[in-house]
């Protein structure tokens, strides 16, 4: 079956859905991305044109596939221990310093598939042996929160795992398992994963040490970052750190916050 390229009318169509929904600000250049990435939905459903996926999915009683399209254009490439110096900050840095009686929280939140918040669990497992510490980790996309949840990846994700950290918490598979590694569930069980949209509301989640929000403002234009940040502070406990990655500044967006090393800061 035929189905008609994306034009520009349908394209804007869900540009604008994104944004409303998840503040997501797409250029023109992603159209070729949105096209590729909701084909098969189309194909799916046999339809003939994006006009009519967008018409469908927007259904009220749609909102499952409403999702499915959500998490199609939101999943963003992700891996363990990107931006080492981050990891690197918070072995050095933070957790020599934590003081032992309250449990120590982090929350990662934007965790695609579990590669960021795993990394930080193995650091938090090896940095504070003898203190009591939990993950919540969030993103708007199921499909993703639930591959994160299975903590099961493919053996040559493993490759940005230091050795020593890759022994200790990670179960190597064997038979029909093999050429796949599994996170060991003494850190699984301490991540909890939920499904958060930055750009509502947030539900309770009470009070972090450190809130990593990685690569995802790059997809929100000023006005959107002011405002996921400034939902997001007052979770930080004062004196807390707040890493965003090393292509994302809070200048002009948290000036409360002070800078420590590039893409860190701490909240006064």
């Amino acid at each position: 079956m035929h189905i008609a390229s994306l034009n520009d009318i349908e394209f804007d169509q869900f540009k604008s859905w994104l944004y409303v929904t998840a503040g997501i600000n797409l250029s023109s250049s992603k159209k070729a991305l949105v096209a590729g990435r909701l084909a098969k939905r189309l194909q799916h459903y046999e339809l003939r044109s994006y006009g009519e996926y967008f018409k469908f999915i927007t259904q009220k009683s749609e909102s499952v596939e409403l999702q499915m399209a959500l998490d199609l254009l939101t999943t963003n490439e992700t891996y363990f221990f990107r931006e080492p110096k981050h990891f690197d900050f918070l072995r050095t840095q933070i957790l020599p310093n934590v003081k032992s009686g309250k449990i120590f929280r982090v929350w990662c939140a934007a965790s695609s598939s579990g590669e960021e918040p795993y990394s930080i669990a193995m650091t938090l497992a090896d940095g504070l042996p003898n203190i009591p510490w939990e993950i919540v980790a969030s993103d708007i996309s199921t499909r993703v929160l639930e591959k994160a949840r299975s903590g099961h990846y493919a053996m040559e994700r493993a490759h940005n795992i230091p050795k020593p950290l890759l022994s200790k918490h990670c179960l190597k598979g064997t038979g029909t398992q093999d050429g796949t590694f599994l996170i060991g569930p003494s850190l699984r069980n301490r991540v909890q994963f939920m499904q958060i949209n930055l750009n509502a509301a947030l539900p309770k989640l009470g009070e972090f040490d450190v809130i990593f929000l990685r690569n995802v403002m790059i997809y929100f234009d000023m006005e959107t970052k002011r405002q996921v940040v400034a939902r997001i502070l007052p979770l930080l406990k004062s004196g807390g750190y707040f890493i965003v990655s090393h292509s994302e500044s809070l200048n002009g967006i948290a000036d409360s916050l002070k800078l420590v090393t590039p893409s860190t800061y701490r909240k006064p």
